[in-house]
């Protein structure tokens, strides 16, 4: 769907305007969102906030005190009911339920303040003028990448209409998937303001990646994401561990989330993973998810049974290394604690007291990663 809309370039884009001060709600049951006051300029002086607090407390159910908050940091600001009336009519006209306008403006407050005409609302107008219907946009399966384009608005605020078009006719154009590219619009839209994006492209299609794989965007939101001097920074400290170029862009092929770990946490684990426990560097290159998980929640206590199982000859020598770490916390147990009888209480211990510790040391900040077998 998402392709119709952006190979379509005969759309023009509208300029929707309104001189409407109060919203052209059809819906009989809109008065149960947005019971907007009879007397709006009374109601305003009889408050003691301002009214831009005031309307959203009582037409959005916002807390006094988060709207205050979004007041004083100027997220809102507006002294009649015109401007915002005219922003949730705009909306509305396009076919947004009730639900999804206030999803929309808890994410974005400030939205209220801007002009449908100017912003992020014209540019919303963009997709509409690639073919794509009112109805199409507010289907469920498409709500979370509008929602995902107006939490991460302003990434767009400062890129004209032909600069977004181009990027987006250029992931098309390197045949990237359609839920691809909406993946990327709700989880970076910016990048699609990158001015560098076809260098970005082409080195990720280098690497291997089909670019109609979901990879493929991970790979880019990579790539954009990260400086060429901070990559060849992760790449040097995994092969300071062991690992080959080669080990890298395999890895990465496999995983594009495994340079997205700071080199801190890579050499933690990777330090706990050689030096503590004693084992082949190289098993981390199977399970490059390793890297994302909790060092002190998650790799550290199972990392402990593990190591009383293999102590007591209760685990093969060549049963997998990382496998363990990847199951569910329901499998894990059952597979590794309470299969074992005569020790399965010791284990739940074991495993319970390292949890317990983990939480101890989250809370007050301790980074140690020992990791010792009673």
């Amino acid at each position: 769907m998402l392709k119709k809309w952006f190979l379509s370039h005969n759309a023009v884009l509208g300029i929707i305007t309104t001189k409407s001060t109060t919203p052209k709600f059809n819906n009989p049951l809109l008065h149960q969102y947005f019971s907007f006051p009879i007397s709006l300029t009374r109601f305003c002086t009889t408050t003691t906030h301002p009214f831009a607090v005031s309307y959203l407390v009582n037409n959005f159910g916002f807390s006094t005190e988060s709207t205050l908050k979004a007041f004083n940091n100027k997220q809102v600001r507006f002294n009649t009911p015109d401007n915002p009336d005219s922003v949730i009519t705009f909306f509305q006209n396009h076919g947004f339920s009730l639900d999804n306008i206030r999803i929309i403006i808890t994410k974005a407050p400030w939205l209220l303040s801007s002009q449908p005409h100017k912003g992020l609302l014209s540019k919303f107008q963009f997709f509409l003028s690639k073919g794509a219907s009112s109805s199409d946009i507010v289907f469920e399966t498409n709500k979370d990448t509008i929602v995902g384009l107006i939490r991460y608005s302003r990434s767009f605020t400062f890129y004209p209409y032909h600069f977004l078009e181009a990027n987006i006719n250029l992931m098309v154009d390197f045949d990237v998937s359609d839920s691809t590219i909406a993946r990327l619009l709700q989880k970076r839209p910016s990048i699609f303001g990158s001015k560098d994006l076809i260098m970005s492209l082409e080195e990720v299609k280098c690497l291997g990646f089909d670019a109609s794989t979901t990879t493929f965007g991970t790979a880019l939101m990579t790539k954009q994401c990260m400086s060429k001097i901070l990559w060849d920074k992760k790449v040097d400290v995994f092969k300071k561990w062991g690992w080959s170029d080669e080990d890298v862009i395999r890895v990465f092929r496999c995983q594009p989330s495994l340079m997205l770990a700071s080199i801190d946490k890579i050499n933690l684990v990777m330090s706990f993973w050689v030096n503590q426990l004693g084992w082949d560097f190289l098993a981390l290159t199977k399970c490059p998810l390793m890297f994302g998980y909790s060092l002190h929640k998650r790799i550290i206590p199972r990392a402990s049974v593990l190591q009383f199982l293999f102590m007591k000859g209760l685990r093969e020598k060549n049963a997998s290394l990382v496998s363990p770490f990847t199951y569910s916390e329901n499998l894990f147990l059952n597979k590794c604690v309470f299969s074992f009888k005569e020790e399965s209480d010791y284990l739940l211990k074991l495993y319970e007291e390292k949890m317990k510790l983990a939480n101890t040391k989250e809370n007050i900040g301790m980074p140690s990663t020992k990791c010792v077998i009673y």
